[in-house]
């Protein structure tokens, strides 16, 4: 069996964070950063390092900065970490499919004023 360096392990658990927090699978993450899930796997449980295009890729997909990745999130604020996903996911929207999701957000805000009446 392969070492695992403790880096890649670091790292593996940062990228898996992300995309859970982003919602994906490891099947739709791998479709969408061009890889197998099965290196998807891999690189999230450290037994596989991966190159920077590939790195360049998994931060486009799930709207984090490689520092996040490589390095931790400094303040390991979930929040800001979070709302900063939510605005980076945003970004990448289409203007029809930024119109949709503000719809939809707005919708869910009226919803969370009535409950509170």
């Amino acid at each position: 069996m392969q070492d695992k360096k403790a880096d890649n392990v670091r790292i593996g658990i940062q990228i898996k964070r992300a995309r859970e927090a982003a919602g994906l699978t490891q099947e739709k993450f791998a479709e969408r950063i061009s890889l197998a899930a099965k290196n998807v796997s891999a690189i999230e449980r450290g037994a596989a390092g991966f190159s920077v295009p590939v790195l360049m890729r998994i931060c486009d997909v799930l709207g984090v900065s490689s520092d996040t990745l490589l390095f931790g999130d400094p303040a390991d604020s979930q929040s800001s970490n979070t709302a900063s996903n939510l605005v980076c996911r945003l970004d990448k929207l289409t203007p029809e499919q930024l119109e949709i999701a503000k719809a939809i957000i707005n919708k869910l805000f009226e919803a969370f004023a009535t409950a509170s009446e």
